[in-house]
């Protein structure tokens, strides 16, 4: 069955039972997946309002501006929500390294069997 949430033209976001939506960031340019986080309402609300991604960390459980203290804003270009609306895309232009590693993106190990090896 389908509802209003899945076709409709208001935004309704599906916050799962912790309060979050999953967020996948993937660059403006390139198209590549550069992070997968999680954003709570606030977070939600402040990227809108801002134009720079902003997210809820699980494990301090604590509202956070990527790039606040790196410099590695990611700037938004576009906010998509999917059909059911509890996942956000994230189309950004990022300032620097995505990943708190200083890799370009959080997916930089391709899974080979048993092993990671770099993927590009």
């Amino acid at each position: 069955m389908t509802h209003s949430r899945d076709t409709g033209l208001t935004l309704d976001p599906k916050f799962d039972s912790a309060g979050l939506l999953t967020a996948v960031v993937t660059d403006r340019v390139s198209g590549d997946v550069l992070m997968v986080a999680h954003m709570n309402a606030e977070a939600l609300a402040e990227t809108q309002a801002t134009g720079e991604a902003h997210f809820w960390s699980r494990s301090r459980e604590t509202l956070w501006k990527k790039g606040e203290t790196s410099g590695n804003v990611l700037r938004v270009a576009e906010l998509r929500i999917d059909c059911d609306q509890d996942a956000v895309w994230v189309i950004a232009d990022a300032a620097g390294p995505a990943c708190h590693t200083g890799e370009r993106t959080c997916f930089f190990r391709r899974i080979e069997g048993d092993r990671l090896v770099p993927a590009e």
